[in-house]
Order: structure tokens, then sequence, then C-alpha cells
């Protein structure tokens, strides 16, 4: 008999000295990726994201929008790869971020960028400056953030420290960038007396002037005398505060008129702006300053967050006080070598526990192969995901537990049916393993085959979650196709040495089939389906009648739909947004008072305070531009969670109850604040959970839809954290300048306004030269607090004519109140109002909250009396009317179904394919294919008895177990085929298939089953665990009696067609030939 590629291809190193130098060849490979391989919490996802600064001093948000933004955002647009262009218009100022198609090259994206911006730089209106652009990516995320704090020092102090300690991490191998948050620099104050200056007849503008003359140290040339070359220099530089003094504004009557004759020269630390404290809630805080550490790409999170830690340590007490208190907050590389080790962990235990399940089932030996074959497998897989730059991560770890309990399967089959061949003593031994192989070579190829075009698919989802799931496509087809290459070489050389004892043995009896216990219990099983055909039908009814009722479960929410449940970390921040109006003093005031509220949450370990300026951000707050956060009116509280091995309460749970005490104090302070606990989001982030985008031709008809979208919002209590994106009114005045008199006075209308803007706001006109600073100093001109904290002290500055005489600024001007203009927002061209908000409650998950809220949003009415327009997936083309998109968490969990959808669709025609191409049946693969949908069965009643969401993992479980049915139904088929083709009733091969394959079905429901229960209580992974849990065993079971049956209804012959296959043939079977 001929054998099959399967057979010839195990034959040939069955024997070879080879084979053994090839198994520990790629068990060394392994070895090497494990400890060469990065390491970090979360895989790299590349957003080539750009924020585009775009000033325009003095242009209203509507004047920035027209002449700024629409003209960027249509040459923007146009850039291939674009996939938003979002743009943000105030006062004086225009932001727009490009965000580009996720996976494209960063460089490229950028040359594209820059290129387009200079080449349209001549459309820029006049009065434009030209615009900052700063990548921001994913690397810019400090992973390592450590505090310094003390009750004996100031701000101040502790600045200087970490600018110090900062130039000494910066030296580290492998760090992108250190950032100080908080405190204050150095910095040379010049305080303008109004008074003195009128008497000395001396403005703002003059004494800028002066400065920057002064401030001067050049390189006059050289000369040559006796024999030598000497340099000369011309200065020097202002280098210290009384040099700052010094310098000479005027000389009259033969008197020098100096800046501390018009100022105050104070060298000190800036004025405050920012007030950032840590301690722990119900204590008393301190001054605080933080050290935010970003890597460079591809750098090892795990190592150089010890470097961190370990430089830290050394340099306290040297550079760092020993009074200050250095506390570290954030070490992602701990975090990561802390996941990366107990899914380590988690897959050694799914190994071995799939070993003991084997062991079991088919004794020591068996297991022995297969737990050699599990780590060889894995080994080259590693090696595959590092040649293609992934890191290990949680998701790739993962991706091998997933795929644990399906590699082992084509090992388990090939072990299992040489075991069986070597107890049968029909052939010698060489030959009956060449047999073995070929006998389940040709399906078990098939079937791996079918799993892969299950699973690949899935490495075509779109958007930003398509990085997370792209390492479980990548590597399941990696590993099926190892997992085949070991099952075909080494998995035979093992079983000939391991297992020849089968075939040996004198004192057991040879195998016969009909004696086993599986053939007898299978045999009582379908006996009475076979000769009761209706009873047949009956229980496939049942079956679909399951099915049916397995799908109602989501429709009734008996199942929850998610796009990913809730993670577990160890920090959460609370957003604080005051009214715009909100003085620094009072946002720290109620920072403060809510970080006290949370003295009876026992799990915070310690909370930093940062007012005015943003904390620390992470990816979450990298595409909510949180680092962008800055000015009087906001706050970040930093919570830090202990471990969650040492707290019960997952940190969504604890989320829930921080949020109604933080609301609770700022309802009772009366400020208008609005707070938002925000978590890190367990995959891609979005501007809010749920998000309303509110479009229309006019600004009052949007506003006036958003502010009852707001309403519906706030009266669903599940919706919380609600928010718009519209600015709360702020008092403006505005300085209107006499044309006329300023003409009169021989004062330059633009002398009045920079005067005005340094007295007030201030302006740095120099910089101090001190080579051993380790930050540039300033000299800031401003006119003191007392003289600049009304428009009577702002009325007395005075202004020089034209020829030299002081004119008061009150004579000039007349204040007129106003009230500050509103932000404009725009996205890919339209404006564009947010409503946002955060679900918590009974509806976890945000689209039960858009079923709840779609039909009184529907409700609205227009000016028009049409009502309100609801989108889901686009954005409108036209905006006659205010018409309504739901976004956020919706549009990334719409995305994400879509596409596993259309993977899952993708997969069923590939494995159809497959089966045809093999089969050479159209029939056959719809046979084998009715196992997919049984699945279903075990899923939703198991997500249901589990309590979890069913989640875009859930999903990657479903379509998993889809190739692994079929790969069942394939083994079963196949083998029934071949029976028939050997003259076996139809009757007798149905059981004598279903009896053989019983074993290896099992074992791979169980192979998968164990290694699902290690990620079972993780959050994330937890739908995908249920998944492979519930629908294996369900279907499994469902599979041995199903496909047979259906293969039987198919291929029976009328009665009385049959001669010699009656009933009486199952109760007289053929002895099994090979």
């Amino acid at each position: 008999m001929r054998s099959e590629f399967a057979g010839r291809l195990a034959d040939a190193f069955l024997t070879s000295k080879l084979t053994p130098l090839l198994l520990a060849g790629a068990l060394a490979l392994g070895i090497y990726t494990v400890a060469t391989m990065p390491s970090e919490e979360e895989p790299q996802i590349i957003v080539p994201l750009a924020d585009i600064y775009l000033p325009m001093p003095g242009a209203t948000p509507k004047e920035v929008e027209n002449r700024l933004l629409i003209p960027m955002e249509n040459v923007l647009s146009g850039i291939e790869g674009v996939e938003y262009v979002y743009s943000h218009a105030q006062m004086g100022f225009g932001l727009v971020t490009v965000r580009y198609e996720v996976g494209r090259d960063m460089e490229e994206s950028l040359v594209r960028l820059y290129a387009t911006m200079m080449k349209y730089a001549d459309r820029m209106p006049p009065g434009f400056n030209m615009p900052l652009i700063k990548t921001v990516t994913i690397d810019d995320v400090p992973f390592f953030a450590a505090t310094l704090s003390s009750a004996e020092y100031d701000h101040a102090t502790l600045r200087s420290i970490a600018d110090e300690l900062r130039v000494e991490l910066e030296g580290i191998p492998e760090v992108r960038d250190v950032a100080v948050i908080g405190g204050y620099a150095r910095e040379i104050r010049i305080e303008l007396s109004p008074d003195r200056m009128a008497a000395y007849s001396v403005d703002p503008l003059i004494i800028a002037q002066r400065l920057r003359g002064a401030n001067v140290n050049v390189s006059a040339g050289d000369f040559t005398k006796d024999d030598q070359v000497v340099r000369v220099t011309a200065g020097p530089f202002l280098q210290s505060a009384r040099d700052v003094e010094s310098v000479v504004l005027d000389v009259r009557d033969g008197a020098l008129i100096q800046v501390s004759d018009v100022a105050d020269v104070i060298d000190g630390s800036e004025e405050v702006s920012t007030y950032t404290f840590t301690g722990v809630p119900g204590a008393a805080l301190d001054p605080m300053v933080t050290i935010a550490v970003s890597k460079r790409p591809g750098a090892d999170a795990t190592e150089l967050g010890q470097a961190l830690e370990h430089k830290i340590e050394t340099l306290h007490g040297r550079v760092v006080p020993q009074d200050v208190a250095m506390e570290i907050t954030r070490n992602y590389g701990e975090t990561a070598r802390e996941k990366v080790s107990t899914l380590k962990a988690h897959l050694l235990l799914a190994i071995l526990a799939v070993g003991i399940v084997v062991a079991l089932a088919m004794g020591w030996r068996s297991a022995v192969i297969v737990m050699i074959s599990v780590p060889i497998t894995f080994a080259l897989t590693l090696f595959v995901y590092q040649f293609f730059g992934y890191t290990l991560n949680r998701v790739t770890l993962f991706a091998l537990i997933f795929v644990t309990g399906i590699v082992i399967d084509d090992s388990i089959i090939v072990a299992e049916n040489m075991e069986r061949h070597f107890a049968m003593r029909d052939r010698p031994l060489r030959a009956a393993a060449r047999a073995a192989v070929d006998e389940v070579g040709n399906p078990t190829i098939l079937a791996t085959l079918t799993v892969i075009a299950a699973v690949l698919p899935m490495l075509f989802v779109s958007g930003l979650m398509g990085p997370y799931m792209s390492p479980m496509p990548i590597g399941a087809t990696v590993a099926m196709l190892f997992s085949l290459a070991v099952a075909l070489i080494g998995t035979p050389w093992l079983a000939f040495r391991l297992l020849r004892g089968a075939h040996s043995g004198k004192e057991e009896p040879a195998y016969v089939l009909e004696d086993t216990r599986i053939y007898k219990v299978y045999r009582k099983m379908m006996d009475p389906l076979l000769r009761h055909p209706t009873w047949m039908w009956a229980m496939l009814g049942t079956v679909v009648v399951l099915l049916l009722a397995a799908t109602t479960m989501f429709f009734t929410r008996s199942v929850s739909v998610k796009m990913l449940p809730f993670d577990d970390k160890n920090e959460m921040q609370v957003i604080i947004d005051m009214p715009e109006s909100a003085p620094l003093e009072v946002t720290t005031a109620l920072a403060e008072d809510m970080a006290r509220s949370l003295t009876d949450i026992e799990e915070i370990s310690d909370v930093q305070i940062y007012a005015g300026t943003a904390a620390p951000f992470n990816f979450n707050g990298m595409i909510r531009h949180y680092y962008l956060r800055r000015g009087p009116h906001v706050a970040d509280i930093q919570v830090n969670l202990i471990d969650k091995s040492e707290r019960s309460d997952q940190s969504h749970d604890i989320a829930r109850r921080i949020r109604p005490l933080v609301q609770r104090v700022a309802d009772e302070s009366g400020t208008g604040a609005s707070v938002k606990v925000v978590e890190v989001p367990p995959g891609p982030p979005v501007l809010s959970t749920l998000v309303a985008e509110v479009y229309g031709p006019d600004p009052e008809s949007q506003t006036q839809v958003a502010r009852q979208i707001r309403d519906l919002f706030e009266s669903h209590p599940s919706v919380v954290d609600i928010d718009w994106s519209l600015t709360d009114a702020q008092t403006e005045v505005h300085f209107v300048i006499d044309e006329e008199k300023a003409a009169l006075s021989g004062v330059a209308k633009a002398s009045v306004a920079r005067a005005l803007q340094m007295a007030l706001g201030g302006a740095v006109v120099t910089h101090l030269s001190q080579p051993e600073a380790r930050t540039p100093i300033p000299v800031r001109l401003r006119a003191s607090e007392g003289n600049r904290s009304g428009i009577d002290r702002l009325g007395g500055l005075h202004v020089a004519s034209v020829n030299g005489e002081l004119v008061p600024l009150g004579e000039l001007v007349r204040p007129e109140y106003t009230t500050a203009p509103q932000v404009v927002d725009r996205k890919n061209g339209q404006r564009v109002l947010y409503v946002t908000a955060e679900v918590a409650g009974d509806a976890e998950s945000p689209v039960y909250a858009i079923l709840d809220i779609k039909k009184q949003i529907a409700e609205i009415e227009l000016p028009s009396g049409a009502h309100l327009g609801q989108l889901y997936t686009r954005q409108p083309d036209s905006v006659e009317e205010p018409v309504m998109k739901w976004d956020g968490e919706w549009q990334v969990t719409y995305e994400v179904f879509r596409d596993l959808g259309i993977a899952f669709a993708g997969a069923l025609l590939l494995i159809y394919a497959l089966i045809v191409a093999w089969f050479g049946s159209l029939i056959a693969p719809l046979v084998m294919m009715t196992a997919i949908p049984l699945t279903l069965v075990g899923i939703a009643p198991g997500h249901w008895a589990f309590g979890a969401f069913f989640t875009a993992t859930s999903m990657i479980g479903m379509i998993a177990l889809a190739g692994i049915m079929v790969r069942n139904g394939i083994l079963l088929i196949d083998y029934l085929e071949s029976r028939r083709a050997a003259g076996i009733p139809l009757e007798q091969a149905v059981i004598e298939a279903g009896a053989v394959r019983t074993r290896p079905i099992a074992l791979t429901a169980g192979t998968v089953v164990i290694g699902a229960i290690v990620i079972l209580f993780d959050p994330i992974f937890e739908g995908l665990a249920v998944s492979l849990i519930t629908g294996a065993i369900a279907s499994t079971i469902l599979t041995l009696i199903v496909v047979p049956s259906i293969y039987y209804l198919v291929h029976r012959k009328p009665h009385g067609a049959q001669v010699g296959e009656g009933a009486e043939s199952t109760m007289q079977p053929k002895p099994e030939t090979t």
C-alpha cells in the first residue's frame, strides 16, 4: 500500500539522527528568544498623530476657524492615509490634530505632513505666525513616574532638586525624555511700579528694549601682539539680579535711571501658576514635583524601569536630600514584568494541566510526548514573534495560552492513533507507525488548515483594535503550522520510542474496537437514533430549539454585549474642570476637598493633586489630549491603589465607589465644577465612553439640540460624568483704544496694546547667563500683582509718546465688558459639538444606554418641525438641519464586531472551500460545518452563568471554536468515509467513526478547556475563556451526536433499498481493517 505524504514524511524522520537535533535546537531557540525579547504590559500601537499649533494673536474663534482651520482642513484631509482631522479654535489660537490610519509608517506620515504644510505655506493669512508641529506617539507616554515631596521644602526648592535629578536620569541609555511636572522654576522677576515709572517717564516698552540691548556678549575679533593672537570679546551677558537692576534706562540731568528705580527685581521662583501636592487621603498633603520618563521605541520597559529605580536609589542622599521623600507612582516596566511573569506561569500551568489530562486518558508516555511537543511549538512561535518586532506583552502571551489547547491537538491525534495501531499488532512496528500517521495525516493537515482559516481573517480587524488583536491570529496561525510540523516529524519519533511497548506486549490482548468501553457506550447512545430516524429528527429539533433559545439571550439582555470588559488597574484619575473664570486657589481647594473625601476608600495608597497642569498622561490621555490641560480652572487627581493582589475589589468597582463621593463635593461647593472619574481603558481609548456628536447649520441650533441631549443623558441612571465641549460664560474686559486720542497724544495703537500685554500678561524679555544652571533662567517683565488686579490699576499705567512724554493708559482706552466668545470644534471639515458621558451602573455597556435613550432623542423637535436624526456609523453628508451621530466606545464596538463578523463569514467561506477541495463534495462540508452554530448553545448560557460580558474576545473564542469544531467534524467524516469505502454498512460506519474519534475529540475539548481555565479570571480575556470552555464542552458533546446523525440522514437509502444493511447490521459488526 502506497504511503501518503504524511506517512512518508514521518517515516523519513522516524529513525533519523537529525530529528532530536531539530527538537533540541527549537527548544534552545525558544530559550534564547524569551531571554532577549523585550517585555512590556501592552502591545506597541503605531498611531501617527500630530498636533499643529496655529497662533493668530487677537483673532476670535470664528476668525481662526474661517481663516485658518477650514483652509488647513481642506489641505490636510487630502494627505494619503489621514483618517481624522480634528480642529479647535479659541481666542487667538487654533489647534489641528491630524490622525493617520493605525499602522501607518510614522516617519513617512510626518514627511507627508511637513511637505504638505510647506507646499501651502503661501496660503496662510496675514497676521498668522508659523505653526508648531508636534508629534505624539505611544512612546511619548511616560511609562515611569516618581514624586519628590517634603513638608520642609517649598515647590521652588523641590523643582531645583528635580532638575538636577532630571539631568542624571537623562543619561541612562534608552531614556527618551524626562519631564518635570510641578514646582516653580527659577526666574528673575521685574515687578513694574506704574507710579515710579511715571515719575521717571519710563514705560514698559523702553525697559524691555534696554534689557535686551544690555544682555550681549559678542566675539569682536582678534589682534596680534608680541607674537600672540589675542581674542577680543565685548559684553558681558547679564549674570545676576544685581546686573539686571543696574541696567541703565536713561540719563536725566547727569543722573542715571536704572531698572531698580522703576521696578523691584526679584531673584526667586516664577509666579504661582500651578499647585502640586501628594499624600494619603485624610492626612496633610505635602508639596510635590513629579519626574515623568518616557522610553525610546523598542526599549525593554522592564529593564529600563529597573535601571531607573536603581539610579534613583543611588541618588537619594547625594543629589536628592534624605529628608525629601521619593515615591515611584508609575512603573509600567514593573507591571509588565509582573504581568509577563504571571502569564508565563499561567502558560506553564496550562501545559502541565494539559499533560495531566493526556496522562489520565492515554498514559504517562503519551503525556510526555505532548509535553515535549508544546514547548517546541511555542519556542518557534516566539521566535517568529520577535522576528516581526513583537514584544512579550499580555496580548502575545495570551495568544499562546489561547492556542495551547489547539496546538496540542495535532500531537494528540497522531500519538493516539499510533498507540492504537501499535496495540493492534497486525504489522511490523515501523509499518504500523507509518500506517497510523497515514491514516490521520491528511485529515490532520486539512483540520489544521481549517483552524488557520478560522482565525486568520481576524488579522484584518481595522482601527485601534487591530493591533490589540493581531498577535492572536498571527500567533495562532504560526503555532498551528509549527504544531503540524512537530506532529508529523517530532511526535512520530517520540511515539516510536515511548509507545512501542503496546506493540510488543504479549500480556495484553490485541486491540479490538468492539471490546472498548467507548464503543459500547457510543453504540448504546446512537443505536436508538439509527433504528428510529424519527427520534433522530426529534433530537435535531431539540438542538435547534436550544440554539434559538441561546440566541434570544442576547436580545433579552440576559447576556450583555460590550466591546471589552473593565480592566483591573492600580491607578485612575479624577478630572476636574471648573468654569473658565475660576481662580487657581479655588480649583486647588476643591481638589483638596475631593482628595479628603476619599479617606474611607481603604484601597487607595496615595493621591497626587495637579492643579493648573496635567498629571503624567497615559495612552488614554494621549488620545484625549489630557497633556494639553493647562490653566487655573483645571485640576487632576491621580489616584493610586494598592496592588490588586492585596485587595478584593477590582479598580472599576472602586471607581464606582469614588464617583459619588467626588461628585457630592463638587455639588456642595457650588462652583459649577464638572468632575469625571477616568479609568484606564482595557483597549483602544476614545474621547469618552458615550459621545453624542451634534452637527448643525449654525451654533444656536447645535447648542439647543446639545442641551436637550445633555438633559436626556442626565435622566438615565447609568449615564454619569456628563459634560459637553462648550465652555462656561466668562467675563471679558475689552480695552477699546480711542484712535483719535492716541493720535493726538502721539501714541501708536500698537504701543498701547503691547504695553498692556506686557504689564498684565508679562513677557520674557531676555535670559540670565549662568552656565552652571540646569535650565534657562528667564527675565520676566510684568506689573506687580497689586498693580494689575483691577481696571483702575491698569488705567494708571503710562505709555510713552513719540516726543517722550508719558500718557496715562486710562486716557487712551475705555473698558467694555463682554462675554468671551465660545470655542469652536470641528471634525473632518464639519462643525461639531460634543456631549460626553461615562456609563456605570446597571447598563455598563454604552450599547444599552444608546438603546434606552435613542427613542427619546428621536423625539427632539427641530426648528423646522422635523425630528432629530441619528447616525450610528458615519458623519452626516450635509447639515441643513441639526443631526446627531453616536460615537465613543460605540464606534469602536461597531467597527470591531463588524470586522469580526466579516472575518467570521470569511472564515466560513475559506473552511468550506478547503473541505470542498479536499473531499470533492459540496454536501460533506455542510455536514461538517453544522458543528459551528452548536458552539452558541454553550457560549451564551456560559456568559450568563459566569455573569460575563460578551466581548470582542468572546467573539474571538467563538471564531476559533468554529475551526476546532470543523476539525472534529473532519476527523469524524474522514474516518466514516474510509470505513464505508472498506465496505462497512452506513449504520455501523457511523458507530465505529464516533467510537474511534471520541477519545481524540474529547481530549481536544479537554485541552481547550484546561488551557482556557488559566485565563478565566483575567478581566480582559474572561470572555475568551468562557467562550472556549462552555462552547467547547457543549459543542463537543453535540458534535459527536449531531454531525454523524446529519451524515446518516443525508446518505441513508430509502427503506428497503439496502441489501444486507438492515437494522441487524449494527448488531453484526465487521472487524475493522486498515
